[in-house]
């Protein structure tokens, strides 16, 4: 008789964080109205066994100018969300993701006269 085997693929894909359509939708929204501005021109996501993150970038060359990052192992501790700088600095955490992106819709605001 033949024997079945499994097919090779990742192992442990029901263990790998990711962002939900909301988050998702949400730092995707940014990321448009940041490209229409002129801020930002790429973007790269990652999405690993603790962390997942989307990193922006204002040249493909550089390195990201932002990275968002959701931790779930955080979340009962500071908050699963953390904004980091280009020099790798966490510039704000949270357990809410609006918050968390404040500093960046902040940037988009302008003073009309």
């Amino acid at each position: 008789m033949s024997v079945v085997a499994p097919f090779p693929g990742p192992r442990d894909r029901h263990s790998l964080t990711a962002f939900d359509r909301a988050e998702l939708q949400r730092i995707l929204d940014l990321y448009g109205r940041m490209v229409a501005a002129g801020h930002w021109r790429d973007y790269a996501m990652s999405f690993g066994r603790d962390v997942a993150s989307f990193d922006a970038f204002r040249r493909t060359t550089e390195r990201p100018e932002v990275r968002i990052e959701k931790r779930p192992q955080l979340r009962a501790k500071q908050g699963a969300f953390a904004l980091i700088g280009e020099h790798g600095a966490v510039l704000k955490r949270g357990h809410e993701l609006g918050p968390v992106l404040a500093p960046l819709e902040r940037r988009l605001i302008k003073l009309v006269e």
